[in-house]
């Protein structure tokens, strides 16, 4: 699971790319940190204008293996413009299409965060993840 990091966060930046190839009349700027012994990955976004360089948000990636040795990977999308993060959990099964889980955790980056609804949307995430 951990070699998929830098797959899957190069998936998610070509979908962006794909999406939005022009953001703002720019380009997209990335950065990626990979730690394979941690399991760890990080993608910082960001548009590149004439008027400069803008930070726009980050996708945390964690791949780890579940109690019956299935391996998981669980994304933390987060947006400058908001303190709200989403997480979504991508569990292996059979015929998993890596590819096109990038693609929707890049859409869901592109909608902008959640509106609060009072309780944090990491809260309800994480009760998803005790029941998946």
């Amino acid at each position: 699971m951990h070699t998929r990091l830098l797959s899957f966060l190069s998936d998610i930046e070509n979908s962006l790319a794909a999406d939005d190839p022009s953001p703002d009349d720019g380009a997209w700027e990335t950065t990626r940190t990979v730690n394979y012994h941690l399991g760890l990955a990080r993608l910082n976004l960001g548009v590149r204008t004439a008027a400069g360089a803008t930070p726009r948000g980050t996708v945390l990636l964690q791949g780890y293996e579940l109690a019956d040795g299935t391996a998981c990977l669980k994304a933390t999308l987060s947006w400058c413009s908001s303190e709200n993060r989403l997480i979504r959990p991508i569990f292996t099964r059979p015929n998993v299409n890596w590819t096109s889980e990038a693609r929707k955790i890049a859409a869901e980056w592109m909608a902008g965060p959640p509106a609060s609804t009072g309780s944090t949307v990491e809260h309800e995430n994480e009760k998803l993840f005790a029941t998946a």
